[in-house]
């Protein structure tokens, strides 16, 4: 019995509207917040600052081609204690939690980019299935010493958990598909659902075709489904990059030699060969993007959100912009 998954909304679960521009300061955080023109305005003069001052083409070389080792430098020094549990995901992503009750169907889910475990252990805490397989799986291979660490990998409550190095990328180099670049244990075709939380970012722009492409091989035809949420276009982390962090066009290096991509809609359209569905969102009025052909459609969109939230500093009463992508694809 495959898992199932309806349309969601083209917004996230966040319900503190700002209905009255007055009460800006009584929260110090407000959903589904449109930035005003002159906020647009100062975007335009901060990316324009960025690009006076790109990382060299000499640099930018290094950190792409060590960007696992950075990650794996990254996890050594945090292990566990940096990223949160993602406590979120029994309201943005439903279909994680519904597979794990006692009564779901057999159900294979594969996190990429699993890092400390931040969401296959809640899952794991939460399961009440004997048939859950869950697969984490990072570039960094500290990330998956911590995971193995955790005494829930080796002894879950109930299902399977299984960590493992692999490189969502791997094959960006071959001309076509092997199934050898899947991650070990996963044959084509097998997989319920991929798990994809600022995973896309990390990645240099040239990879993300590959990527693709081994997401819509491991999964189940006609069911297999993608959940994905990263980082948006001129989310505050972009905009407070200063000289010398400007890989590509919103592409960057942090200081500890990660790197980050900002999106927008089309572009993760495009990635997955995905039907678009109506975004209202300016980013998408303002720039429609071109159609891609039928022919190029892999996956069905069932979510294209554009999570914007409005950060409040009341006492210093600055604004802040958070912008991320939320998006969960169906394989066709």
């Amino acid at each position: 019995m495959p898992v199932t998954a309806d349309a969601a909304p083209d917004h996230t679960s966040g319900s503190r509207t700002l209905d009255d521009a007055e009460d800006v300061w009584n929260h110090n955080a407000w959903d589904h917040v449109e930035p005003p023109p002159e906020h647009l305005a100062m975007v335009d003069e901060l990316l324009a600052k960025q690009a006076e001052a790109r990382v060299s083409d000499a640099d930018a070389d290094v950190y792409h081609s060590n960007a696992a080792g950075y990650w794996d430098t990254f996890y050594s020094r945090h292990e566990n204690r940096f990223f949160k549990d993602r406590k979120w995901l029994h309201l943005e992503f439903p279909e994680l939690m519904a597979a794990t009750k006692a009564d779901a169907p057999p159900t294979t889910i594969l996190e990429v980019g699993c890092g400390a475990g931040n969401t296959v252990f809640p899952l794991l805490e939460a399961n009440k299935n004997p048939g859950l397989r869950l697969i984490a799986c990072d570039y960094a291979a500290q990330a998956v010493e911590v995971i193995k660490s955790n005494p829930l990998y080796s002894a879950p409550p109930t299902g399977a958990c299984e960590a493992y190095v692999w490189d969502l990328s791997a094959g960006s180099n071959a001309p076509s598909f092997d199934a050898s670049r899947l991650p070990p244990g996963v044959q084509p075709g097998t997989v319920d659902i991929v798990v994809l939380v600022f995973v896309l970012s990390a990645l240099h722009p040239r990879e993300w075709a590959a990527a693709a492409e081994n997401v819509y091989q491991m999964l189940k035809p006609k069911s297999g489904i993608v959940l994905l949420r990263d980082y948006g276009r001129h989310d505050l982390p972009q905009l407070r990059f200063k000289k010398n962090r400007l890989l590509d066009d919103n592409f960057y290096v942090r200081g500890d030699g990660t790197r980050v991509y900002f999106f927008d809609p089309h572009e993760l359209y495009t990635i997955f060969g995905a039907t678009p569905r109506d975004v209202q969102e300016s980013i998408v009025q303002d720039d429609p993007g071109p159609p891609a052909p039928p022919s190029d459609m892999r996956f069905s969109t069932l979510q294209m959100a554009v999570d914007r939230r409005l950060l409040v500093n009341r006492k210093e009463r600055k604004r802040m912009y958070r912008v991320w992508m939320q998006a969960k694809f169906q394989k066709q």
